[in-house]
């Protein structure tokens, strides 16, 4: 590896970095409105629902977009999770672990 090759991926690390770190630096001691915080408190699960969203759906190009069945079987019993526990964290493992679950017995 070259002096040139490790400049790069340390300037790739610091520009993937500073914009994650600035904005909770930038607001530590400031005291956030209520309606913000909890405006930020959806986000975690907006991001979730979109990545779900996206791989649940299968499109084709000049096709309506079809089910992919492995998520659509592994939805449902996360979503009874879901209802149970409303915790945003056993959410994710669980429907983790019924995907692993559906695709050691079904695929």
């Amino acid at each position: 590896m070259t002096v040139y090759s490790l400049m790069i991926i340390l300037g790739c690390g610091l520009v993937t970095w500073l914009p994650r770190v600035i904005p909770f630096m930038l607001v530590r001691k400031l005291q956030l409105p209520n309606v913000v915080i909890r405006f930020l408190s959806y986000v975690p699960l907006c991001i979730l629902t979109a990545l779900f969203v996206q791989n649940l759906f299968v499109a084709k190009e000049g096709q309506f977009p079809s089910f992919h069945v492995e998520y659509c079987l592994a939805t449902i019993p996360t979503v009874i999770v879901a209802v149970i526990t409303k915790n945003l964290m056993c959410i994710v493992v669980a429907g983790m672990c019924f995907m692993a679950l559906i695709r050691y017995f079904v695929v």
